[in-house]
């Protein structure tokens, strides 16, 4: 059982600011800015591509209202939402969660970095990639 699903049966205490039938959200023990949430399924599904797609589609609904309340009442000045999917991806607890991260400047301690890939074969990544 991971962490999660020991937050979900009460196992472990948290600090909630959102709960239903299907989802619960939380703030992160280890924030990255004020407010940072994390939003996880109750029933247990290792990451979104996994979850059943009608719990995915609340658990984005739910998303969007936490980050509206982040900028509403925290005064954030944006939110990133993101989930990571699989290890590789930097998912370090196998259980569908969300991250709603309020930003509030340049300066709020969050600085997701993306690097361009040169000299890619957009051709070659194509014919791999779409559908047939």
């Amino acid at each position: 059982m991971d962490i999660f699903c020991k937050i979900v049966n009460g196992e472990i205490p948290s600090y909630k600011v959102y709960e239903d039938d299907v989802c619960l959200a939380f703030l992160d023990i280890n924030p990255v800015t004020i407010g940072h949430t994390v939003l996880i399924c109750k029933e247990h599904y290792s990451d979104v591509v996994d979850a059943n797609p009608e719990v995915s589609m609340h658990m984005f609904d739910v998303a969007k209202k936490l980050a509206n309340r982040a900028i509403n009442k925290l005064n954030a000045k944006g939110v990133n939402i993101l989930t990571n999917c699989k290890e590789a991806a930097g998912q370090t607890v196998p259980h569908f969660h969300i991250h709603i991260i309020p930003r509030y400047d340049e300066t709020d301690g969050y600085n997701p970095i993306f690097t361009a890939k040169e000299n890619v074969d957009f051709e070659a990544v194509l014919k791999e990639f779409k559908e047939d």
